[in-house]
């Protein structure tokens, strides 16, 4: 993956203004991840397979609750996710509730901030997922936000409060030896209710062998 923002190859445009989603309409059908960022387009390589493995998991775990509990719908990507003109991003996971779904999915996209986004991070995205991304949810009015990382089995949760978005607790998967007991601290109040049970997930390795 490229960590830096790419523009369009073979344009002329000044570098100073800021791409619009018209612009990320002409980006190459790839098989890419193609994002705006603030006007900036950032471009990620296909996800490997643990991406997709703990992906599908956390889709199954979430579409099985709604589906005993219809308070709302959940979507992956590949999916355009409209926040603003210069804002369109492709979030692995998103959940938006019964009562914001006729405002953000009369579309063919999803046009506004979802209740929940989760991002599962690489060592090329870590750092973008934990803070450009970060800021731009918090920015643009997502309720809650997870950052998966793979490399430590860790569920990392920020909430939308009176100050903003902030880390509101995280969670292990089950077997994981770590000093801490962080799986205590997952918030009550998620934007998807009770899904505390999350940190019974359990991760194995590429040998069988459980996390």
């Amino acid at each position: 993956m490229n960590p830096h923002p790419a523009r369009p190859a073979g344009g002329t445009r000044d570098p100073e203004l800021k791409l619009t989603y018209d612009d990320f309409l002409l980006f190459p059908d790839d098989g890419q991840r193609h994002e705006l960022i603030d006007g900036e387009h950032y471009v990620t390589p296909s996800p490997d397979l643990r991406h997709q493995e703990i992906l599908g998991r956390l889709h199954l775990l979430i579409g099985n609750w709604l589906a005993t509990h219809p308070v709302g719908r959940i979507y992956f990507a590949p999916l355009d996710v409209i926040l603003s003109r210069h804002d369109v991003v492709e979030s692995d996971l998103l959940y938006v509730s019964n009562e914001r779904a006729a405002a953000l999915l009369s579309g063919e996209y999803v046009t506004g901030a979802p209740d929940l986004v989760v991002e599962v991070a690489s060592p090329s995205t870590r750092r973008r997922d934990e803070t450009i991304k970060r800021r731009l949810y918090e920015r643009q009015g997502v309720r809650e936000y997870w950052v998966v990382d793979p490399d430590i089995d860790v569920i990392r949760v920020y909430a939308r409060g009176d100050e903003g978005v902030r880390p509101r607790g995280r969670a292990v998967a089950r077997g994981r030896r770590r000093p801490e007991n962080p799986a205590s601290s997952w918030p009550r109040d998620s934007a998807v209710p009770r899904l505390r049970t999350i940190t019974s997930i359990d991760h194995t390795g590429p040998d069988g062998a459980h996390a």
